[in-house]
């Protein structure tokens, strides 16, 4: 079978897909046969922050504890190769031994933990489509494997863009709208150790609707979701220097509605890179949606720009001065936006981009 051959293959059993989560199963079942690899992570990732999200798929590797170590150490670490870098890269794919001439053990997540677990190379790629990061994969090969070969990334590199657009056009599906009204937010502490310490009830309420993922045990008498675990990581890398994003996602909950996390250090007694770290949970607001919805229905930045200014009430010829274009170029962009969103007029746009309809779930219990 030629690598075209296989491509399509593994493509065409993505597009079967119903969701995110049977979407990792069906590529990591086809890919396995042509790059063969003994464990795996896929994760859907934010695609402003490239921070993982849920749905997470692991495949053979073990503990969820130490999941969490391969994500600490992703975030805090030096490391060959980080989602970071890879995410901006010309080709986002890599492996490991290619990468390091042979030489795994000049990234941290080896020395840490792969080689203890008898990994000897990683082939992993940013699932990116429009500049953004919709997705990530890890592939691992134990001792005795040979390394990844440049047919093997090549291939994995063509996978990047087709189910990023699939992740993209999944993660545009919106939830029932049942009419409940939201709670306050959810916080929760973690300490300067990375400890979770505190809890408010809001926040219990919220981790009892997420969907089912790799987890690590708290002193708080549950399990959290690494998707959160790994959010105030990044608060911390970003703390430290070694990241200046934001340590933000946006999740799902198992009814199909959206949350936001973000994270932040506090200051403490070393310092702000010391200190404990505060993540928020709460309803996603429209506006937080309104940029997967554009790009799941292909608007350019600058088309998503035009979308924006348009719902603040912006007339043609303000959008123009603001943009520092032609009112006849803002007129033939909301001609494209109007097409792609399928509307017919600037009201209908404003309704299909920010509209209620992902209004978040009631945690309270309340009707």
């Amino acid at each position: 079978m030629t690598r075209s051959q296989r491509y399509a293959e593994i493509v065409s059993a993505a597009e079967r897909s119903a969701d995110a989560l049977e979407l990792f199963g069906h590529a990591s079942a086809r890919l396995r046969r042509v790059v063969p690899f003994d464990g795996a992570v896929w994760s859907a990732t934010d695609p402003e922050t490239g921070l993982v999200t849920a749905p997470m798929q692991v495949e053979n590797l073990g503990s969820a504890e130490r999941c969490a170590v391969y994500w600490e150490s992703e975030l805090l670490e030096e490391n060959v190769l980080p989602f970071r870098d890879l995410a901006h890269a010309a080709v986002p794919v890599g492996a490991l031994r290619a990468a390091t001439g042979d030489s795994p053990a000049r990234s941290a997540r080896f020395r840490r933990l792969l080689g203890d677990q008898g990994v000897d190379d990683e082939l992993r790629a940013v699932l990116r489509t429009g500049g953004r990061p919709w997705g990530s994969v890890s592939l691992f090969r134990l001792r005795g494997a040979p390394p990844f070969g440049p047919d093997e990334i090549a291939l994995l590199a063509g996978l990047s863009g087709p189910l990023a657009e699939l992740l993209c056009r999944f993660a545009a599906q919106g939830g029932p709208d049942d009419g409940r009204g939201a709670s306050a937010p959810g916080l929760l502490l973690f300490d300067e150790h990375g400890e979770a310490t505190s809890i408010n009830e809001e926040a219990r309420g919220y981790l009892a609707l997420l969907p089912d993922g790799p987890s690590t045990p708290s002193s708080l008498g549950l399990r959290l979701p690494i998707w959160l675990t790994s959010t105030a990581l990044q608060a911390r890398a970003i703390a430290q220097e070694r990241d200046h994003g934001n340590a933000r996602i946006r999740l799902r909950t198992r009814d199909g509605r959206w949350l936001t996390c973000r994270a932040s250090c506090l200051s403490g007694p070393s310092g702000p890179t010391g200190g404990p770290v505060v993540l928020v949970i709460e309803p996603a607001a429209p506006a937080d949606l309104a940029g997967i919805v554009a790009q799941a229905h292909g608007l350019t930045p600058r088309e998503f720009e035009v979308a924006r200014l348009v719902a603040r009430g912006q007339p043609t010829a303000d959008i123009a001065a603001v943009l520092f274009i032609s009112p006849h170029t803002v007129r033939g962009h909301l001609k494209a936006i109007f097409s792609k969103m399928a509307v017919s007029s600037r009201g209908e746009l404003i309704a299909r981009l920010f509209a209620e309809e992902h209004r978040p779930p009631d945690v309270t219990g309340g009707p």
